[in-house]
């Protein structure tokens, strides 16, 4: 953000952003916001990613293109897989009891 100098010799500047012409001073000190607004643009994109972090259908900040749905699927493959093998060790130990009872029942 910078003043340009109309009239050097009376002290007028404009304002680029606003078209403001005002009198120069030498009581008041501007400072130029670029490096705060680039760092807020930053940090708004790394929210923006915490945010599309709790969405699996929603591309993230550091990953490859084409990505979005890898959540998804992990969760899918990782959810059915745990399926199957607490499903086979309660049909085992199911099994396991069957057979158990029928030697019991066989045996008396």
């Amino acid at each position: 953000m910078s003043m340009i100098r109309i009239a050097p010799e009376v002290h007028l500047v404009m304002d680029p952003d606003t078209a403001v012409v005002a009198e120069e001073r030498e009581d008041s000190i501007l400072y130029s916001m670029d490096p705060v607004f680039e760092r807020m643009d930053k940090l708004d994109g790394i929210a923006d990613d915490l945010l599309n972090s709790l969405s699996p259908s929603k591309p993230l900040l550091n990953s490859w293109p084409g990505r979005e749905n890898t959540s998804y699927l992990a969760g899918i493959y990782g959810n059915a897989f745990y399926g199957i093998v607490v499903g086979l060790a309660f049909s085992g130990l199911l099994a396991l009891i069957i057979f158990i009872q029928r030697l019991i029942e066989g045996g008396m």
